[in-house]
């Protein structure tokens, strides 16, 4: 299985991507890698806009016919907006994990240099699948 990375996005160990906007805010989604491991998602429980966070925060919930999952915040800051299609159509994740299928964008005034850059992230891929393919080990991936 080999997951598509952006070049151009920032990452978290527990999945996350991150796209600097350029009015301040950062858009948040699950990678590719982490669709992968989950499968079809059935639903997907999103915030409520005006939610403060802060890093490493639940933030929303993905849940696929294998496992529910948290997704947390890469940064501090403010949820300025939430992907209402995600409600009617949590596929768009697995279709268009960095596309359509974006979870939530936070205001925020932190900077993405602490966050993995693609290849760092790569690692973590790879990592992962050298581990047991077959199940969900990551726990900060699933609960």
């Amino acid at each position: 299985m080999s997951s598509i990375i952006p070049a151009e996005l920032r990452y978290t160990e527990s999945h996350e991507w991150v796209r600097a906007n350029n009015d301040g805010t950062v858009t948040v989604g699950i990678t590719d890698h982490a669709q992968h491991l989950l499968g079809d998602l059935v639903f997907v429980e999103i915030p409520e806009v005006g939610r403060a966070v802060t890093v490493a925060e639940e933030c929303a919930v993905v849940e696929s016919v294998k496992a529910a999952s948290d997704v947390y915040s890469p940064v501090d800051g403010v949820i300025v907006e939430v992907n209402e299609a995600l409600a009617d159509n949590p596929e768009l994740i697995n279709e268009d994990p960095y596309g359509e299928g974006w979870i939530v964008k936070i205001e925020t005034t932190a900077t993405l240099d602490a966050l993995l850059d693609a290849s760092a992230y790569e690692v973590i891929t790879i990592a992962d699948e050298d581990e047991d393919a077959s199940s969900l080990a990551n726990p900060k991936l699933v609960e």
